[in-house]
Protein backbone atom coordinates (compact mmCIF):
# COMPACT_ATOMS: atom_id res chain seq x y z
CA UNK A 1 0.00 0.00 0.00
CA UNK A 2 1.31 3.53 -0.80
CA UNK A 3 2.28 5.57 2.00
CA UNK A 4 0.77 8.90 1.78
CA UNK A 5 3.03 10.87 3.58
CA UNK A 6 5.86 9.78 2.00
CA UNK A 7 7.74 12.27 -0.28
CA UNK A 8 6.76 13.11 -4.10
CA UNK A 9 10.72 12.91 -4.98
CA UNK A 10 11.55 9.53 -4.46
CA UNK A 11 12.92 8.19 -7.49
CA UNK A 12 11.58 5.16 -9.09
CA UNK A 13 13.23 4.27 -12.24
CA UNK A 14 9.44 3.31 -13.58
CA UNK A 15 8.25 6.70 -13.18
CA UNK A 16 9.53 9.58 -15.02
CA UNK A 17 11.00 7.91 -18.31
CA UNK A 18 12.18 10.07 -21.15
CA UNK A 19 9.79 9.57 -23.62
CA UNK A 20 11.54 7.73 -27.07
CA UNK A 21 13.62 9.36 -29.50
CA UNK A 22 12.62 9.10 -33.30
CA UNK A 23 15.37 8.00 -33.81
CA UNK A 24 16.30 5.33 -30.91
CA UNK A 25 12.92 4.17 -32.69
CA UNK A 26 14.68 4.20 -35.83
CA UNK A 27 17.33 2.48 -34.49
CA UNK A 28 15.47 -0.62 -33.24
CA UNK A 29 13.72 -1.40 -36.45
CA UNK A 30 16.69 -1.68 -38.00
CA UNK A 31 18.18 -3.95 -35.36
CA UNK A 32 15.37 -6.40 -36.02
CA UNK A 33 15.89 -6.20 -39.31
CA UNK A 34 19.33 -6.74 -39.12
CA UNK A 35 18.64 -10.07 -36.72
CA UNK A 36 15.98 -11.43 -38.83
CA UNK A 37 18.28 -10.41 -42.39
CA UNK A 38 14.82 -8.91 -44.02
CA UNK A 39 14.28 -6.31 -46.92
CA UNK A 40 10.54 -6.19 -45.22
CA UNK A 41 9.66 -2.85 -43.20
CA UNK A 42 9.34 -2.77 -39.43
CA UNK A 43 6.02 -1.50 -37.65
CA UNK A 44 5.78 -1.44 -34.07
CA UNK A 45 2.56 -2.11 -32.81
CA UNK A 46 2.05 -0.23 -29.51
CA UNK A 47 0.03 -3.08 -27.48
CA UNK A 48 0.51 -7.06 -27.21
CA UNK A 49 0.82 -9.26 -30.46
CA UNK A 50 -2.73 -10.31 -30.62
CA UNK A 51 -3.67 -6.95 -31.54
CA UNK A 52 -0.98 -6.57 -34.43
CA UNK A 53 -2.76 -10.18 -35.55
CA UNK A 54 -6.25 -7.95 -35.17
CA UNK A 55 -4.33 -5.27 -37.10
CA UNK A 56 -2.83 -7.36 -39.80
CA UNK A 57 -6.27 -8.57 -40.27
CA UNK A 58 -8.08 -5.87 -40.15
CA UNK A 59 -5.53 -3.87 -42.43
CA UNK A 60 -5.56 -6.45 -45.43
CA UNK A 61 -9.26 -8.01 -45.42
CA UNK A 62 -11.61 -6.72 -48.39
CA UNK A 63 -14.97 -7.99 -49.58
CA UNK A 64 -13.53 -10.46 -52.85
CA UNK A 65 -10.75 -11.37 -50.55
CA UNK A 66 -10.17 -14.85 -50.40
CA UNK A 67 -8.15 -16.37 -48.01
CA UNK A 68 -7.28 -20.08 -46.83
CA UNK A 69 -6.59 -19.36 -42.81
CA UNK A 70 -4.97 -22.93 -40.89
CA UNK A 71 -6.47 -23.08 -37.67
CA UNK A 72 -4.16 -24.85 -35.11
CA UNK A 73 -5.69 -23.32 -31.80
CA UNK A 74 -7.35 -20.35 -31.05
CA UNK A 75 -5.24 -17.92 -31.97
CA UNK A 76 -5.84 -19.30 -36.02
CA UNK A 77 -9.48 -18.97 -35.03
CA UNK A 78 -9.28 -15.29 -34.35
CA UNK A 79 -7.77 -14.43 -37.48
CA UNK A 80 -10.37 -15.92 -39.70
CA UNK A 81 -13.18 -14.28 -37.91
CA UNK A 82 -10.90 -10.88 -38.13
CA UNK A 83 -11.00 -11.64 -42.04
CA UNK A 84 -14.33 -12.29 -42.23
CA UNK A 85 -15.60 -8.93 -39.94
CA UNK A 86 -13.56 -7.31 -43.25
CA UNK A 87 -15.59 -9.18 -45.81
CA UNK A 88 -13.09 -11.75 -46.90
CA UNK A 89 -14.17 -15.05 -47.84
CA UNK A 90 -12.53 -17.79 -45.59
CA UNK A 91 -11.41 -21.45 -45.58
CA UNK A 92 -10.27 -22.59 -42.40
CA UNK A 93 -7.99 -25.38 -43.10
CA UNK A 94 -8.98 -27.07 -39.12
CA UNK A 95 -6.09 -29.55 -37.62
CA UNK A 96 -6.76 -32.42 -35.11
CA UNK A 97 -7.46 -30.67 -31.77
CA UNK A 98 -3.89 -29.95 -30.45
CA UNK A 99 -1.67 -30.98 -33.34
CA UNK A 100 -0.05 -29.35 -36.32
CA UNK A 101 -1.39 -28.81 -39.84
CA UNK A 102 -1.05 -31.28 -42.47
CA UNK A 103 0.11 -29.02 -46.17
CA UNK A 104 -1.84 -31.81 -47.78
CA UNK A 105 -5.08 -30.23 -46.25
CA UNK A 106 -3.76 -26.62 -47.17
CA UNK A 107 -2.97 -27.48 -50.63
CA UNK A 108 -6.49 -29.55 -51.12
CA UNK A 109 -7.85 -26.26 -50.25
CA UNK A 110 -6.11 -23.90 -52.33
CA UNK A 111 -7.54 -26.08 -55.30
CA UNK A 112 -10.48 -26.20 -54.11
CA UNK A 113 -10.82 -22.75 -54.14
CA UNK A 114 -8.86 -22.35 -57.85
CA UNK A 115 -8.33 -18.38 -56.53
CA UNK A 116 -6.91 -18.12 -53.22
CA UNK A 117 -5.48 -13.91 -52.03
CA UNK A 118 -4.45 -14.72 -49.07
CA UNK A 119 -2.62 -17.99 -46.59
CA UNK A 120 -2.43 -16.99 -42.80
CA UNK A 121 -0.63 -19.73 -40.60
CA UNK A 122 0.70 -19.70 -37.43
CA UNK A 123 4.21 -20.97 -37.48
CA UNK A 124 5.13 -22.61 -33.96
CA UNK A 125 2.05 -22.81 -31.13
CA UNK A 126 2.78 -22.07 -27.54
CA UNK A 127 -0.70 -22.67 -27.01
CA UNK A 128 -0.12 -26.35 -27.64
CA UNK A 129 3.21 -27.34 -28.42
CA UNK A 130 2.89 -28.16 -32.10
CA UNK A 131 4.91 -27.10 -35.45
CA UNK A 132 2.93 -26.10 -38.44
CA UNK A 133 4.81 -26.40 -41.73
CA UNK A 134 5.88 -23.45 -42.69
CA UNK A 135 8.11 -24.57 -45.58
CA UNK A 136 5.17 -26.24 -47.59
CA UNK A 137 2.87 -23.73 -46.89
CA UNK A 138 4.62 -20.82 -48.34
CA UNK A 139 5.72 -22.97 -51.41
CA UNK A 140 1.58 -23.62 -51.57
CA UNK A 141 1.09 -19.63 -50.92
CA UNK A 142 3.65 -19.12 -53.80
CA UNK A 143 2.48 -20.82 -56.17
CA UNK A 144 -0.85 -19.98 -55.84
CA UNK A 145 0.61 -16.03 -56.05
CA UNK A 146 -1.04 -15.44 -52.83
CA UNK A 147 -0.16 -13.44 -49.83
CA UNK A 148 1.47 -15.30 -47.15
CA UNK A 149 0.71 -14.00 -43.16
CA UNK A 150 3.16 -15.73 -40.47
CA UNK A 151 1.86 -15.50 -36.89
CA UNK A 152 5.68 -16.10 -35.58
CA UNK A 153 4.72 -14.37 -32.45
CA UNK A 154 6.22 -18.07 -30.61
CA UNK A 155 8.37 -19.15 -32.70
CA UNK A 156 10.49 -15.98 -33.38
CA UNK A 157 13.91 -16.92 -32.06
CA UNK A 158 13.42 -20.76 -31.40
CA UNK A 159 12.81 -21.71 -34.93
CA UNK A 160 14.38 -20.90 -37.89
CA UNK A 161 12.55 -18.01 -39.50
CA UNK A 162 13.80 -16.89 -43.23
CA UNK A 163 11.12 -14.02 -43.80
CA UNK A 164 12.84 -13.23 -47.04
CA UNK A 165 13.18 -16.52 -48.36
CA UNK A 166 9.96 -18.04 -48.11
CA UNK A 167 8.38 -15.17 -49.18
CA UNK A 168 6.61 -13.90 -46.07
CA UNK A 169 4.44 -10.58 -47.12
CA UNK A 170 3.30 -9.91 -43.33
CA UNK A 171 5.22 -11.45 -40.26
CA UNK A 172 3.98 -10.38 -36.62
CA UNK A 173 7.05 -11.28 -34.03
CA UNK A 174 5.95 -11.00 -30.47
CA UNK A 175 9.22 -10.27 -27.87
CA UNK A 176 7.87 -11.94 -25.09
CA UNK A 177 8.84 -15.62 -26.28
CA UNK A 178 11.77 -17.08 -27.27
CA UNK A 179 13.33 -13.00 -27.65
CA UNK A 180 12.54 -12.93 -23.68
CA UNK A 181 11.31 -9.10 -24.26
CA UNK A 182 8.23 -7.70 -22.82
CA UNK A 183 4.71 -7.85 -23.95
CA UNK A 184 3.32 -4.76 -24.19
CA UNK A 185 4.31 -4.00 -27.94
CA UNK A 186 4.90 -5.93 -31.01
CA UNK A 187 6.42 -6.20 -34.37
CA UNK A 188 5.57 -6.62 -37.81
CA UNK A 189 7.27 -7.31 -40.98
CA UNK A 190 5.36 -5.93 -44.25
CA UNK A 191 6.61 -6.61 -47.66
CA UNK A 192 5.53 -3.84 -50.52
CA UNK A 193 3.29 -6.33 -51.59
CA UNK A 194 1.69 -6.11 -48.40
CA UNK A 195 1.48 -2.45 -48.57
CA UNK A 196 -0.17 -2.71 -52.17
CA UNK A 197 -2.92 -5.33 -50.91
CA UNK A 198 -3.41 -3.06 -47.68
CA UNK A 199 -4.08 0.58 -50.37
CA UNK A 200 -6.79 -2.07 -51.81
CA UNK A 201 -8.43 -2.91 -48.73
CA UNK A 202 -11.41 -0.40 -46.92
CA UNK A 203 -9.49 1.83 -44.32
CA UNK A 204 -11.31 3.68 -41.43
CA UNK A 205 -8.77 6.40 -40.59
CA UNK A 206 -7.43 7.06 -38.36
CA UNK A 207 -7.17 3.58 -36.32
CA UNK A 208 -4.88 1.74 -34.41
CA UNK A 209 -5.74 -1.50 -36.47
CA UNK A 210 -4.70 0.37 -39.68
CA UNK A 211 -0.67 -1.12 -40.67
CA UNK A 212 -0.97 1.46 -43.38
CA UNK A 213 -1.99 4.68 -41.11
CA UNK A 214 1.41 3.14 -39.10
CA UNK A 215 3.53 3.70 -42.12
CA UNK A 216 1.99 6.51 -43.50
CA UNK A 217 2.87 8.81 -40.55
CA UNK A 218 6.15 7.43 -39.84
CA UNK A 219 7.64 5.88 -42.43
CA UNK A 220 6.61 7.93 -45.39
CA UNK A 221 7.68 10.80 -43.57
CA UNK A 222 10.80 9.74 -43.30
CA UNK A 223 10.92 8.29 -39.69
CA UNK A 224 11.81 11.54 -38.51
CA UNK A 225 7.72 12.08 -36.77
CA UNK A 226 6.96 9.14 -34.33
CA UNK A 227 3.71 7.35 -34.53
CA UNK A 228 1.69 8.51 -31.70
CA UNK A 229 3.27 8.04 -27.82
CA UNK A 230 5.62 5.06 -27.70
CA UNK A 231 5.19 3.71 -24.15
CA UNK A 232 9.09 4.40 -22.99
CA UNK A 233 9.44 1.68 -20.60
CA UNK A 234 8.69 -1.04 -22.93
CA UNK A 235 10.81 0.24 -25.43
CA UNK A 236 13.53 0.18 -23.46
CA UNK A 237 12.86 -3.06 -22.79
CA UNK A 238 12.67 -4.30 -26.08
CA UNK A 239 15.79 -2.68 -26.91
CA UNK A 240 17.54 -4.36 -23.66
CA UNK A 241 15.83 -7.65 -25.00
CA UNK A 242 17.65 -7.46 -28.66
CA UNK A 243 20.79 -6.10 -26.91
CA UNK A 244 20.89 -9.71 -25.45
CA UNK A 245 19.79 -11.42 -28.32
CA UNK A 246 22.40 -9.49 -30.43
CA UNK A 247 25.33 -10.84 -27.74
CA UNK A 248 24.27 -14.45 -27.93
CA UNK A 249 23.06 -14.77 -31.45
CA UNK A 250 20.05 -15.84 -32.62
CA UNK A 251 21.67 -19.26 -34.39
CA UNK A 252 22.75 -19.78 -30.61
CA UNK A 253 19.43 -19.09 -29.89
CA UNK A 254 17.12 -20.83 -31.50
CA UNK A 255 19.82 -23.50 -30.95
CA UNK A 256 19.36 -23.13 -27.25
CA UNK A 257 15.40 -23.30 -27.65
CA UNK A 258 15.98 -26.90 -29.81
CA UNK A 259 17.97 -28.52 -27.14
CA UNK A 260 15.92 -27.20 -24.31
CA UNK A 261 12.83 -29.24 -26.27
CA UNK A 262 14.32 -32.42 -26.92
CA UNK A 263 15.87 -32.56 -23.19
CA UNK A 264 12.18 -31.88 -22.46
CA UNK A 265 10.80 -34.61 -24.93
CA UNK A 266 13.86 -37.35 -23.54
CA UNK A 267 12.78 -36.97 -20.26
CA UNK A 268 9.37 -37.48 -20.92
CA UNK A 269 9.85 -40.59 -22.72
CA UNK A 270 12.00 -41.63 -20.16
CA UNK A 271 9.30 -40.90 -17.53
CA UNK A 272 6.90 -43.88 -19.61
CA UNK A 273 4.93 -41.24 -21.13
CA UNK A 274 4.40 -40.09 -24.95
CA UNK A 275 5.01 -36.20 -25.58
CA UNK A 276 1.62 -34.64 -26.84
CA UNK A 277 2.99 -34.17 -29.88
CA UNK A 278 4.63 -37.63 -31.11
CA UNK A 279 6.74 -36.29 -33.86
CA UNK A 280 9.95 -34.23 -32.73
CA UNK A 281 9.73 -32.90 -36.18
CA UNK A 282 6.31 -31.27 -35.44
CA UNK A 283 6.42 -30.04 -32.43
CA UNK A 284 7.16 -26.68 -31.21
CA UNK A 285 10.70 -25.26 -29.17
CA UNK A 286 9.12 -23.02 -26.76
CA UNK A 287 6.74 -25.31 -25.32
CA UNK A 288 6.61 -29.07 -24.53
CA UNK A 289 2.98 -30.39 -24.28
CA UNK A 290 2.51 -33.73 -21.78
CA UNK A 291 -0.61 -35.38 -21.60
CA UNK A 292 -3.04 -35.39 -18.40
CA UNK A 293 -3.52 -39.82 -17.81
CA UNK A 294 -6.90 -40.84 -18.05
CA UNK A 295 -8.86 -40.64 -14.42
CA UNK A 296 -6.83 -37.36 -13.25
CA UNK A 297 -8.22 -33.59 -13.92
CA UNK A 298 -6.03 -31.19 -14.98
CA UNK A 299 -6.30 -28.63 -12.34
CA UNK A 300 -5.28 -31.85 -10.20
CA UNK A 301 -1.87 -32.42 -11.89
CA UNK A 302 -1.39 -28.87 -12.33
CA UNK A 303 -1.99 -28.38 -8.28
CA UNK A 304 0.21 -31.11 -7.50
CA UNK A 305 3.11 -30.13 -9.54
CA UNK A 306 2.70 -26.58 -8.11
CA UNK A 307 3.55 -27.98 -4.72
CA UNK A 308 7.11 -29.11 -6.17
CA UNK A 309 7.41 -25.22 -7.28
CA UNK A 310 6.73 -25.59 -11.08
CA UNK A 311 4.33 -24.01 -12.97
CA UNK A 312 2.42 -25.85 -15.79
CA UNK A 313 0.32 -24.37 -18.20
CA UNK A 314 -3.05 -25.90 -19.19
CA UNK A 315 -3.71 -26.02 -22.86
CA UNK A 316 -6.07 -23.94 -24.96
CA UNK A 317 -9.85 -24.48 -26.58
CA UNK A 318 -10.63 -28.05 -27.14
CA UNK A 319 -7.60 -29.48 -25.07
CA UNK A 320 -7.88 -27.82 -22.50
CA UNK A 321 -8.20 -30.41 -19.79
CA UNK A 322 -6.03 -32.99 -21.92
CA UNK A 323 -2.48 -31.18 -21.86
CA UNK A 324 -0.35 -29.44 -19.31
CA UNK A 325 2.59 -27.66 -21.12
CA UNK A 326 6.23 -27.35 -20.26
CA UNK A 327 7.35 -23.83 -20.58
CA UNK A 328 11.23 -23.42 -21.46
CA UNK A 329 11.30 -19.98 -23.45
CA UNK A 330 13.33 -17.61 -23.06
CA UNK A 331 15.74 -17.48 -20.32
CA UNK A 332 14.00 -20.61 -19.60
CA UNK A 333 15.08 -22.65 -22.49
CA UNK A 334 18.28 -23.65 -19.89
CA UNK A 335 19.24 -26.76 -18.33
CA UNK A 336 17.54 -26.15 -14.45
CA UNK A 337 14.02 -25.24 -15.33
CA UNK A 338 13.99 -27.95 -17.84
CA UNK A 339 15.18 -30.40 -15.62
CA UNK A 340 12.23 -29.18 -13.01
CA UNK A 341 9.96 -29.15 -15.36
CA UNK A 342 9.59 -32.71 -16.14
CA UNK A 343 10.40 -34.25 -12.30
CA UNK A 344 7.80 -32.08 -11.43
CA UNK A 345 5.43 -33.22 -13.40
CA UNK A 346 6.51 -36.73 -12.76
CA UNK A 347 6.62 -36.47 -9.25
CA UNK A 348 2.75 -34.89 -9.74
CA UNK A 349 1.53 -37.98 -11.53
CA UNK A 350 3.28 -40.15 -8.96
CA UNK A 351 1.52 -38.72 -6.41
CA UNK A 352 -1.50 -38.94 -8.21
CA UNK A 353 -1.07 -42.42 -8.33
CA UNK A 354 0.91 -43.31 -11.82
CA UNK A 355 3.98 -45.42 -12.18
CA UNK A 356 6.98 -43.12 -13.42
CA UNK A 357 10.54 -43.50 -13.34
CA UNK A 358 11.69 -40.22 -12.32
CA UNK A 359 15.38 -41.66 -11.82
CA UNK A 360 15.47 -42.20 -15.25
CA UNK A 361 13.81 -38.93 -16.39
CA UNK A 362 15.88 -36.97 -15.07
CA UNK A 363 19.26 -39.12 -15.94
CA UNK A 364 17.94 -38.60 -19.60
CA UNK A 365 17.23 -34.80 -18.95
CA UNK A 366 20.59 -34.62 -17.74
CA UNK A 367 21.95 -37.20 -20.83
CA UNK A 368 20.41 -34.89 -23.46
CA UNK A 369 21.47 -31.98 -22.44
CA UNK A 370 24.88 -32.73 -21.63
CA UNK A 371 25.33 -34.34 -25.25
CA UNK A 372 24.54 -31.06 -27.08
CA UNK A 373 26.51 -29.00 -24.90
Amino acid sequence: MTNPSASHDIFDPLLDVPPVAANAYGRLADCVKRLFDTTSDILFVQAEALLALEAAAASLARPGLAAVNVVTSPYGAYFGAWLRRGGAAVTDVVAEPGQPAEAAAVAAAITELGKVDLVAVVHAEAANGSLNPLDEVASLAREAGALLVVDAVASAGGHPLDIDALGIDLCVLGPQKALGGPTGLSMVAVSQRAFSAMADAARPAPSLLSLLDIKEAWLDRGRGALPGTPPPLEFRALGAALDRLEAEGLPARIARHQRAARASRAGLRALGVAPWIADDGRASALVTAAPVPEGIAADDLIDAAARFGVSLGRGFGDIEHRLVRFDHTGVRAAFPPVLANVVAYGAALEELGQRVDLGAAAAAVTAAWQKEG
